[in-house]
């Protein structure tokens, strides 16, 4: 199956396409019990966070000055990180008024996602999965560049540890927040 779908005029990159590699990924499926580097305090367990929250994974945001890596630009699903964590910044308020937390997850640093948290005012935790522990136990999908790893993005909507809900392929990544805030609307009514 290709890994690329058309581009248009609204989004320049190659959009992802439906891949299959998270089919393995469903509703009833236990998170790992891994703890991870979060932005702000301690470290998170999404295991056993007993809670409804929002998990948004991503690759990679940019950093000022930092190239982006190697066919970047041709690599399906690789760009949008930065405006998908804005855009769930901007609808937090509104996560919580649902009931849901919000976390954003990605193989990166725990420094360079406290840098970004910073840079762009994000009010949720951002978690660490820089040794793909997590990644390697829910065999989350990724893609390589420049002898790197980086998380392919989803989304999965648990409660208490488990998965009730995965949204993969995520397209457009900065609308992907507010559109999924409808469906969890649309859901409760």
């Amino acid at each position: 199956m290709s890994q690329t779908s058309k581009t248009n005029d609204a989004w320049p990159w190659p959009a992802p396409v439906d891949d299959g590699a998270a089919k393995h990924i469903i509703a009833g499926t236990r998170l790992p019990d891994v703890s991870l580097p979060a932005t702000r305090g301690a470290n998170v367990n999404l295991a056993r966070y007993q809670e409804r929250a929002v998990v948004f994974v991503y690759p990679m945001t940019g950093m000022p000055g930092t190239p982006n890596p190697p066919n970047w630009d041709t690599i399906a699903g690789a760009h949008g990180s930065t405006p998908e964590a804005e855009g769930f910044r901007d609808c937090y308020a509104e996560f919580e008024l649902l009931g849901y937390e919000v976390f954003g997850l990605s193989a990166q640093s725990h420094a360079e996602q406290h840098q970004f948290a910073l840079r762009a005012g994000i009010p949720y935790l951002l978690l660490s999965d820089e040794h793909l522990a997590f990644a390697d136990a829910l065999k989350l999908p990724r893609f390589e560049t420049g002898g790197a790893t980086y998380l392919k993005r989803l989304t999965m909507i648990v409660k208490n540890g488990v998965i009730y809900r995965v949204v993969y392929p995520v397209h457009p990544p900065a609308t992907h927040a507010r559109e999924l805030l409808q469906s969890l609307n649309q859901a409760r009514a």
